[in-house]
């Protein structure tokens, strides 16, 4: 069973002006999905207290998957994509480039996200938007893979097929 870590990232959320509607839901599809939601939290747009959780849910908690939902596209706080590549030491495009491609599909605006996906430590990280229906929709597109990414993460030896 994978531990995931969910993100909110908003600084109205984590004031309390308004409810943190995409944690939640991704929550509730990753349960079903027999995930367990490990670790959640709420933070500001700030790129140090970003860091700083995401740091300690790969490096303490242990999470398989941190998903963060919001702060990736171009408002001057966004922030959320620059503190993840502050703190994964690879990337993994192919997961942003496939939640861009599909959500193209729906919208002319997915081509602004900034979302990036990377590795730190044996944890998988990756940006979600910040609308419950696009973190949901852009998770569709990437869970397929998620598994598989995860065990070879974290060493599992079997050929890929």
């Amino acid at each position: 069973m994978l531990r995931v870590g969910i993100l909110t990232v908003s600084d109205r959320s984590s004031q309390g002006l308004r409810d943190d509607a995409s944690g939640p839901v991704l929550a509730d599809m990753l349960r079903a999905g027999g995930m367990q939601v490990a670790c959640t939290a709420v933070c500001p747009d700030d790129r140090s207290e970003i860091r700083k959780i995401l740091s300690s849910w790969a490096d303490e908690e242990r999470a398989d998957l941190i998903l963060t939902t919001g702060g990736t596209g171009l408002s001057p706080r966004d922030v959320t994509p620059e503190a993840t590549l502050d703190v994964v030491s690879r990337t993994v495009p192919g997961m942003s480039e496939a939640m861009r491609q599909a959500s193209l599909r729906k919208t002319p605006h997915a081509m602004i996200s900034r979302a990036v996906a990377g590795v730190r430590n044996r944890s998988l990280i990756v940006n979600l938007p910040g609308s419950p229906k696009g973190a949901v929709e852009n998770l569709e597109v990437i869970l397929p893979a998620v598994e598989h990414a995860v065990a070879k993460l974290q060493g599992d030896p079997s050929d890929c097929a």
